[in-house]
């Protein structure tokens, strides 16, 4: 039987489908070997202008975990509380996770997709060790599966600070906000150049509106086999101005008619409000 939440909580020692089967793998290995557009946090770090830092800051290499879900019409407030509570304390109960942040997606997407859970893990074995562990399964078999269907997972590799604040999200700025998460599939018939091209453009518009991003991390997808898309970000909106600021803007509206949409054969943009969860340790 699993834990009541609040002695869960008390107990921390660190701070808080339908599946479109791609024909040919991507190879991301140039992408990663080629570009540079994994970001450290912005807003975070203390760097001037939010701007991230040089090379000469530690980096830490990191693996995001996105779960998508849909929820089924009939669930309830109570039943759609636990299972966001119950993902939520999976951090508490397992090594290898670093943060966690979820919520109910607020606009209708392509995918019907309800609610949406960010997770960061040490490594990517560390991924699969939480998919396999049994308070994961119980989780998802006493209040997940029975309220829900097509979950979906989406992970990819990326970098941020070696340092407590922006590895583990921690502090004031990470309590709150808004979670955006792109997932985008490119074409198998665009050349590596535009594919570069497209998510150089995506990283330098990140840093232009630095000072209303707290952290972006972006990445190749391990398992796109699986869930179809190649390439993935995460960026964190101190506020929901700033990321319809961000959104809503020329640029980003130019990036995806100059750059993306023609190499592009599928994307995903979907966000959540992030609200505070219990106390966290500073």
């Amino acid at each position: 039987m699993l834990m009541p939440l609040s002695a869960q909580i008390s107990e921390t020692i660190h701070p808080a489908a339908r599946f479109f089967r791609v024909h040919r793998r991507h190879d991301c290995r140039w992408w990663r070997a080629r570009s540079k557009v994994v970001l450290s946090p912005l807003r975070a770090t203390g760097a001037d202008n939010g701007v991230p830092s040089g090379d000469n800051v530690n980096k830490r290499k990191i693996a995001e975990h996105i779960i998508l879900l849909r929820a089924k019409p009939s669930v309830s407030d109570a039943e759609e509380k636990d299972m966001l509570d119950y993902l939520y304390t999976c951090q508490y109960q397992m090594r290898g996770i670093l943060t966690v942040s979820l919520g109910r997606i607020e606009d209708p997407n392509s995918e019907n997709f309800t609610h949406a859970v960010f997770m960061r893990f040490q490594q990517k074995e560390d991924i699969a060790k939480f998919q396999s562990s049994a308070y994961y399964s119980k989780v998802l078999d006493d209040y997940v599966k029975p309220i829900s269907y097509g979950l979906v997972s989406v992970d990819f590799e990326s970098e941020v600070e070696d340092d407590i604040t922006p590895l583990f999200r921690r502090g004031e700025d990470f309590n709150y906000g808004v979670e955006f998460m792109l997932l985008i599939s490119f074409s198998e018939t665009a050349s590596k150049e535009a594919v570069e091209d497209a998510l150089a453009y995506l990283q330098n518009l990140i840093i232009q509106y630095s000072s209303f991003i707290v952290q972006a991390t972006l990445g190749c997808c391990l398992n796109h086999i699986e869930n179809g898309y190649s390439h993935a970000a995460v960026i964190r909106f101190p506020s929901l101005d700033d990321f319809k600021l961000f959104r809503g803007s020329i640029e980003y509206k130019d990036m995806w008619a100059s750059k993306f949409h023609q190499v592009t054969v599928r994307s995903l943009d979907l966000y959540f409000i992030v609200d505070p969860v219990g106390n966290q340790l500073m």
